[in-house]
């Protein structure tokens, strides 16, 4: 009698992979890291506008229960770990909203920070923040097939690790290439995924060319968009009728630098 080949997925999800925690808990410290660098330095202040500590608490709470469900998964609690994925759901629309909002607010009060050209950090953090939505969506649409959904999630939080870096590295020294500075480190996650599935199972999941791929589309457009008249005109839409808009194209350090 024949023995029929079964097949078997290539891509192991055991319980003591911890290539997924490791790398939530390396994010969150950058995150937590950038900005207890800007409150230590002084470049940041508890006594912000009440938006700031709004933003604060719904991304930093959007930190922690990425930790927990990546926790979760990597301890085998997945009963919970389902039942918490509602709270995520819900909370992605409120760093969407957040996102959009702050950026429009610190566009039409000037504060920018000073290593990025306005219209530059205006489209930068809405590619980001909507990239960050869209491939959570994909992630939560395909649930129910784990190796894609954690590999999904990963590069939806490396989306929106522009923020930290932006605060750890030297940017000044770093102009005129400070979008790319802040938010091609992320890439980092994906291609060390994509590694280690080539380590361990001799081919790299399509995943991480999903996460990979999108996320240097956002790079391309960040880097482009800013100095297209498609980028002006949002810059002059969402800045029109304040008289404390800055330019789209000047970075502010380098024209307060300027004698005049």
């Amino acid at each position: 009698m024949s023995t029929a080949a079964v097949a078997v997925p290539r891509f192991s999800s055991g319980r003591n992979e911890r290539f997924f925690l490791i790398s939530a808990v390396l994010m969150a410290l950058v995150l937590v890291g950038g900005f207890s660098l800007n409150i230590v330095t002084g470049r940041s202040t508890f006594a912000s506008p009440p938006r700031f500590h709004v933003h604060a608490f719904i991304f930093m709470g959007w930190l922690a229960i990425f930790l927990t469900q990546v926790t979760l998964a990597d301890n085998g609690s997945l009963a919970l770990h389902r039942r918490l994925g509602w709270i995520a759901a819900v909370w992605v629309p409120l760093m969407l909203i957040s996102g959009v909002y702050m950026t429009v607010a610190d566009a039409r009060s000037g504060r920018i920070p000073p290593v990025f050209e306005p219209a530059a950090f205006l489209i930068m953090d809405w590619l980001a923040v909507f990239g960050f939505a869209g491939m959570v969506t994909a992630a939560i649409m395909r649930r129910r097939q784990t190796q894609w959904h954690r590999r999904l999630m990963l590069c939806s939080m490396a989306m929106i690790l522009g923020p930290g870096f932006g605060r750890l590295l030297p940017m000044p020294m770093l102009i005129p290439w400070t979008v790319l500075a802040a938010n091609a480190p992320g890439l980092l996650f994906p291609l060390a995924g994509a590694i280690r599935d080539w380590r361990a199972d001799g081919r790299v999941h399509p995943a991480w060319w999903w996460g990979i791929g999108a996320m240097l589309a956002m790079l391309f457009a960040m880097q482009v968009l800013p100095h297209t008249s498609l980028g002006l005109d949002l810059y002059a839409w969402v800045t029109s009728g304040s008289d404390k808009a800055l330019p789209p194209l000047d970075f502010p350090m380098l024209s307060h630098a300027m004698p005049h």
